[in-house]
């Protein structure tokens, strides 16, 4: 998640974003996983937000691979950032119209300077392989 002069501090996944007043950026429907009742599915609109911290001029791009990791979904125009020293900054890729054919656990690539800095799960599912998925109830008994 770091290179000599670039930080990648976290990557989000959302549905939209907006700038407002005072150059604040306004997060709509975070998300992590994509849940719906039948595949493939579309999603009209989406956003990823990387969150950096460095300094100088750097490219970076975000890739969606397919959960084999052989197949790219869809990929972000490069996008200069330049920063101050231990400067801040938030980079969004929109991405529309973008297609998930089958369940799995698809890879959210985040690379900056021709470098893969970070990976991120995003996990899609429909009904029939919702119950696969699910986490086990936990069970809990006090013994007296």
């Amino acid at each position: 998640m770091e290179s000599k002069t670039l930080n990648l501090k976290y990557t989000l996944l959302c549905d939209d974003v907006r700038i407002e007043m005072g150059n604040k950026i306004s997060l709509m429907g975070i998300f992590q996983n994509i849940m719906v009742e039948k595949l493939p599915v579309s999603l009209i609109k989406f956003a990823v937000i990387n969150h950096w911290q460095g300094k100088g001029s750097h490219e970076t791009e975000v890739r969606i691979l397919s959960p084999d990791k052989a197949n790219l979904i869809v990929t972000s125009q490069p996008t200069k950032i330049e920063l101050a020293e231990g400067g801040f900054t938030d980079n969004v890729s929109f991405f529309v119209n973008v297609v998930f054919p089958t369940s799995g656990t698809y890879w959210i690539q985040t690379i900056a300077n021709t470098i893969v800095l970070d990976e991120c799960p995003l996990i899609v599912a429909d009904q029939a392989n919702m119950e696969a998925m699910r986490p086990a109830e936990e069970i809990t008994e006090t013994i007296n």
